[in-house]
This record gives C-alpha cells, sequence and structure tokens, in this order.
C-alpha cells in the first residue's frame, strides 16, 4: 500500500487541492479450524503462505477502497470486523507519518505537474483558432508544445506536462478570441495615421481609433506629434457602436494614471473639460464666405468698385 501513501505525499507536494491525505494498510490472515489471527501490514511471505490478502486505504474519517484476495471459502463477520478495525488504527498511524511530512496541499500546483485547462470561447471564433488550413493551431502547438483539442460547442482543452508552456497556450488562444471591452486597457501597436486620428490594432483582427482629441490632455496640432506608424501605445476603449466601431483614448489612460499631474500639462493648453474643437478657424478679416470673387453688377471689388468719379463743383 505503499503506492497509495506515496502517491499521496506526491499530490500534496504537486500543489494538487485535495481535501484530506490517504493511506493504505494490507491485512493479511492466518486461520486454521475456528481460530484465526489477522495480521497488519503484511509483506512477501506472510501474503504467500497467508488466507487473505485484504487492502484497506481511507482517510481519517473513513474508507475510500477495499480490495480482498481469499484463498479460503470465506470469512466470517468476527474476521471482517478485526480485520477492519486493526486496518483503522494502522491507517491512523500512517497518517500521523505522513502529515509530520507535509500536512496541506502547497498553496501553488507545481511547475511539473501535468495540466489540463479548460476553457469556453465563442463558436464563431473557433475558425479564427483553428486558422485557413490549421495554420493557426498548428503554431499554437509547436510553440507551446501543448495538445490542443477544441469541440464543437466552443470548449477548448489544453493539455501539457508543462504548467508555463499551458498557461502560454491559453493566453494566445484567449487573445485570439478576445473582443474590445468599453473601459478595458489595451497594448496596441499604430496601424494606420490620418489627419484626424490614428487606427490602432488592439487584438488580433480588431483595431479602433484614436481622434486627434483622445491623443493627449491637451491641444495637439499634428498626430504624428504624438505617434508613427508601428509605435506602441497603451489605450483605453470608450465607446463601441452599434456597427462595432471601436473608439480608442490615449488620454484617458495618462489622466486616469495614480500619478497624473495636471500641472505637467499646464503650459501646452491642458483644461479641466479639456474640450478640443477641432474646426478649422477663420483666418482674422476673412468673410464667412471666403473669397467670393467680384459681385455681378459691381464692375471691381469692395464697396466702392466700379462707381465713376464725379468732376468737382
Amino acid at each position: 500500500m505503499a503506492t497509495i501513501c506515496g502517491g499521496s505525499l506526491a499530490l500534496f507536494d504537486a500543489g494538487v487541492p485535495m481535501l484530506a491525505p490517504v493511506a493504505g494498510v494490507a491485512m493479511g490472515l492466518i486461520k486454521s479450524d475456528d481460530s484465526f489471527a489477522v495480521l497488519s501490514d503484511i509483506a512477501g511471505q506472510e501474503d504467500h503462505y497467508g488466507d487473505m490478502d485484504f487492502k484497506v486505504a481511507g482517510t481519517r474519517d473513513g474508507i475510500t477502497a477495499l480490495q480482498m484476495d481469499i484463498k479460503i471459502a470465506g470469512v466470517t463477520r468476527e474476521i471482517m470486523g478485526t480485520a477492519l478495525e486493526q486496518a483503522r488504527t494502522g491507517r491512523l498511524h500512517i497518517l500521523d507519518l505522513m502529515e509530520k511530512a507535509i500536512s496541506e496541499p502547497r498553496e501553488e500546483l507545481s511547475q511539473y505537474a501535468p495540466r489540463l485547462h479548460t476553457i469556453m470561447i465563442p463558436t464563431d471564433k473557433i475558425r479564427d483558432v483553428i486558422g485557413p488550413g490549421g495554420k493557426t493551431i498548428r503554431s499554437i502547438v509547436e510553440e507551446t508544445g501543448c495538445e490542443v483539442e477544441i469541440d464543437n460547442d466552443g470548449k477548448v482543452i489544453i493539455a501539457s506536462p508543462d504548467g508555463i508552456a499551458a498557461k502560454r497556450a491559453q493566453e494566445i488562444i484567449e487573445k485570439l478570441t478576445e473582443t474590445p471591452e468599453i473601459g478595458k486597457l489595451y497594448d496596441g501597436i499604430v496601424r494606420r495615421v490620418e489627419g484626424y486620428g490614428a487606427f490602432v490594432e488592439i487584438l488580433p483582427g480588431a483595431d479602433g481609433l484614436i481622434h486627434i482629441s483622445e491623443l493627449a490632455p491637451y491641444r495637439v496640432k499634428e498626430v504624428t506629434d504624438i505617434v508613427k506608424e508601428g509605435d506602441e501605445v497603451r489605450v483605453k476603449v470608450i465607446n463601441i457602436d452599434d456597427q462595432g466601431k471601436v473608439r480608442l483614448s490615449r488620454k484617458a489612460v495618462i489622466m486616469e494614471a495614480p500619478d497624473f499631474d495636471p500641472a505637467e500639462y499646464a503650459g501646452m493648453g491642458y483644461t479641466e473639460d479639456d474640450s478640443q474643437d477641432r474646426r478649422p478657424r477663420r483666418p482674422r478679416g476673412q468673410d464667412r464666405g471666403g473669397s467670393r470673387g467680384p459681385r455681378s453688377g459691381r464692375g471691381g471689388s469692395g464697396r466702392g468698385g466700379g462707381r465713376s468719379t464725379r468732376p468737382g463743383r
């Protein structure tokens, strides 16, 4: 029964969350006519020459498994009662010794313990994990060394003897199937820059727009003053419209940081409401209609254009 005792100790040491340690003891029997003797923790010769091999395993609270081989016609109630009581006494003694070595499972699962992770993904994201011709899922297996299975209901099973590798495979799959959430922060890459803002890829196949007014906590003249294509940037999702278009903000990340100091940006035009009207302003002196050209019937520009000079009186 050393297998049960050693296995229980190994599971505790590996951090497997067992409810209680389990110990086992093998009971033997020597019977002659009406006389009998029950033996505890039998060895090879006692098993070979004896009449019974009765294995009992359990915790302090009770028995978890029984197994019996006998060479006689049967055992009486008295023999069974004696064997069970001796097994209980022996089991409790063994548990005392085991708990001196380790009394409860370790808090963290050992990195060498085999793992079987199960996660659920949306069924419409299964194709993203598999990829064209299975390319994506094969790359996950090659990179992590894990076995990955996907059921039609979206259940993903990741098997690996390496805890770090299993965690890495799970992170890759979760990243592939994640959808943007309002209020969440993402580390993205600027994929395109326009005059009105920058498009940032925050998840595989998912990007959003940082409007120029959301780039910084002050008025930004040019988008490229803050970000350029290929830059890594941390952003916050501030809105997702009915069509799934994602609005991002770099300004919110800065202003919501614990160490944000408005005084640091005061000289750059920061205000509390930080409203930024991006409409172009008319140059001073230009009327609302811009340059309209000569007015019909006036023959020139300005209020006096086209008038003849009166002769002096």
